[in-house]
C-alpha cells in the first residue's frame, strides 16, 4: 500500500483560500453540531520559545493527526516558524491515505478562520488590516483578497510588510495607528506583546486574535477584552489557551460570557448585536479546520491525481 505525500506546494495549489473558507465555515458548523469529533490540543513546551502540538480529530469519513512545532525564533535562524506534518486517515477502518505539509495547512485554514469570523462578526466595510506579515498573516492577508476586501498591512519590520506587498501586488502599507484602527483587524503575532491595551478599541470594531494560541501568550489586555462581544472558535480550547483563558482564569469571564463562532453560524448563540459593539474572536487553531483542509486536498487528488496541482507529488510504500 502507497500513499501520496502533498508538499507545501501541493497544499497550495490544491486548496485555494476561498475553498479554504468554505471547508473551515463547514468545520466550525459541524463539530458545533457534534458531527466532528476533536479532543483539545497537546502541547509539549520546548524552552525558551518554542513548543510542539498534537492535534487530532474526526469527521466527514476520516480522522487527522497533526504534529506541528511553533519557534517564533526560527526566521532568525534561516527556518520556517511552523512545520510539521499532518497524517490523514480513513475513519472506517483506520488506513493511512495521506501525509501533507502542516506549516501549508496551518496557513490556509488560519487565514480562512479569520476570514469567516470575520465576515459573520464585521460590522464596517472599510480595508481589513492585517497585523504580523509572517507566514500566516500572508494567508490571511490572501484570504481577505480572494473574497473582495481591501487590505492593509503592518508590521514591525517594515521591509518584511513591503515584501508581502510587493507579492501580493499592492495591498497598501499604512502606519501603525491607521492599521490598529480599522474596521476590522487581524493580529498574526507571535503573542508575544499585548497590541491592544485597555481602552484602544473604539466601538464598532471587529478584532481577530490570530496569534495567541498557546500558554503564556496574549495579543490583548484582560480588561480590553471584557469591553468586548468575545467570540471563541471553541471554548474547551480557548477558556485553557491563549487570550480569552487569562480572563478565565481571574473569573472574570465565563462560559455564559463567550459565544462559539460554530453556534453562531448555526444560530444558537449570539454574534454582533449592534453595530457599534466591539466584537473579538479569539482564535487557538482547531484540528477540525486541519481535518476539513486536509481532506479537501485529498479529494482533490482522488478526482484527479494528474492534475496540475499534483505534479510531482511522490507515493511512500507503508510496506516491508
Amino acid at each position: 500500500m502507497s500513499i501520496p505525500v502533498f508538499s507545501a506546494h501541493h497544499v497550495y495549489a490544491a486548496v485555494d483560500p476561498a475553498d479554504a473558507v468554505e471547508a473551515v465555515r463547514t468545520a466550525f458548523v459541524a463539530h458545533a453540531r457534534g458531527e466532528w469529533l476533536m479532543p483539545s490540543k497537546v502541547y509539549v513546551p520546548a524552552p525558551p520559545d518554542g513548543d510542539f502540538r498534537a492535534m487530532p480529530a474526526r469527521g466527514g469519513g476520516y480522522a487527522v493527526l497533526k504534529w506541528v512545532t511553533s519557534f517564533p525564533g526560527n526566521p532568525e535562524r534561516g527556518l520556517p516558524t511552523v512545520g510539521g506534518i499532518v497524517l490523514l486517515s480513513d475513519a472506517a477502518d483506520g488506513r493511512l491515505l495521506a501525509q501533507l505539509d502542516a506549516g501549508a495547512l496551518t496557513a490556509l485554514r488560519t487565514g480562512a478562520a479569520a476570514v469567516v469570523a470575520a465576515e459573520t462578526l464585521g460590522a464596517g466595510d472599510g480595508p481589513a488590516a492585517v497585523i504580523g506579515c509572517g507566514v500566516n498573516g500572508r494567508a490571511v492577508a490572501r484570504t481577505f483578497l480572494a473574497r473582495g476586501r481591501e487590505v492593509v498591512l503592518w508590521d514591525a519590520d517594515t521591509e518584511r510588510a513591503r515584501h508581502l506587498s510587493q507579492e501580493l501586488g499592492g495591498p497598501g502599507l499604512v502606519p501603525r495607528e491607521e492599521a490598529f484602527g480599522a474596521d476590522v483587524v487581524a493580529t498574526v503575532t507571535p503573542g508575544r506583546e499585548v497590541l491592544f491595551p485597555a481602552g484602544s478599541l473604539r466601538a464598532g470594531q471587529h478584532v481577530c486574535l490570530m496569534g495567541a494560541d498557546g500558554p503564556g501568550k496574549a495579543e490583548i489586555a484582560v480588561e480590553e477584552l471584557l469591553r468586548a462581544r468575545v467570540v471563541v472558535d471553541e471554548w474547551e480550547q480557548a477558556s485553557h489557551n491563549g487570550d480569552v483563558s487569562r480572563a478565565v482564569e481571574t473569573g472574570a469571564l465565563g462560559r455564559d460570557d463567550v459565544s462559539e463562532l460554530g453556534r453562531i453560524l448555526l444560530g444558537e448563540e449570539t454574534g454582533r448585536a449592534a453595530p457599534d459593539e466591539i466584537t473579538v474572536f479569539d482564535s487557538t487553531g482547531l484540528a477540525v479546520q486541519d481535518l476539513a483542509v486536509a481532506a479537501a486536498v485529498y479529494e482533490r487528488w482522488r478526482e484527479d491525481p494528474d492534475a496540475a496541482a499534483f505534479a510531482g507529488v511522490v507515493t511512500v510504500s507503508l510496506e516491508g
